[in-house]
């Protein structure tokens, strides 16, 4: 292994979990991806893609287990299918288009004053959220639409 992969298999377990080549493949993929919210299809599509033999059955017990272990968050946005990204690149919110089902992230820290305020004046201490805004693409020449 080189030394990106040596570090991938410290990440693994300090996560408790052994380093196996299809736990590295799929943790490589998301570090690697431009596309930051990927489903378990996703996942395996890119692997194949790729040359990989690795099972759909394998991918979805990975990413359970990269949920579990704290490396991965899962989000079951509008389109009913489950999505995961990274964990632990700071907080952000999500912007999903209703058309084509992509995500993009963003951070308003306005927003994020005005939730803690209405917590506080409703009695409550925020802990955490998850904000998904959910939009039609008025973008005339969006990339994304099928």
């Amino acid at each position: 292994m080189g030394n990106f992969d040596d570090l991938k298999s410290i990440d693994l377990k300090n996560s408790g979990l052994k380093t196996t080549l299809p736990r590295l493949k799929i943790l490589n993929l998301f570090e690697q991806s431009s596309v930051r919210h990927l489903s378990a299809e996703d996942v395996y599509k890119e692997l194949i893609n790729e040359g990989e033999d690795i099972g759909l059955a394998t991918v979805y017990r990975v990413l359970t287990q990269f949920e579990q272990a704290g490396l991965l968050e899962r989000h079951h946005f509008e389109s009913g299918k489950a999505v995961f990204e990274l964990k632990g690149d700071g907080h952000h919110d999500h912007l999903v288009c209703l058309q084509c089902g992509r995500v993009e992230e963003f951070y308003d820290a306005e927003i994020e004053k005005r939730q803690t305020a209405i917590a506080k004046e409703r009695g409550f201490k925020l802990q955490e959220h998850s904000l998904s805004l959910y939009a039609d693409c008025i973008k005339p020449d969006c990339p994304h639409r099928k």
